[in-house]
């Protein structure tokens, strides 16, 4: 974990190998996520519905649990 400063302005400065391992460029832009109590920032992505592929495990699958709650719930 770093510890980043923050100026007067509120903004911080990433440090130079987190910049070049995630491809953060001047004027570029990444995200930011707040939840409770951390805050996250997200590198930009070409295809993020490519790198999303596989970060679920492959089981169980919850669509098939899904419709099995669904007929065991229409049969009642």
């Amino acid at each position: 974990m770093e510890t980043l400063k923050v100026s007067a302005k509120g903004q911080v400065v990433l440090p130079a190998r987190i910049r070049k391992k995630y491809g953060i460029h001047p004027g570029g832009k990444i995200q930011l996520l707040e939840y409770d109590n951390l805050i996250y920032l997200i590198p930009p992505s070409e295809d993020p519905v490519k790198e999303a592929k596989g970060c679920l495990p492959p089981k169980p699958s919850l669509s098939k649990q899904l419709l099995e709650e669904r007929q065991r719930d229409s049969k009642k």
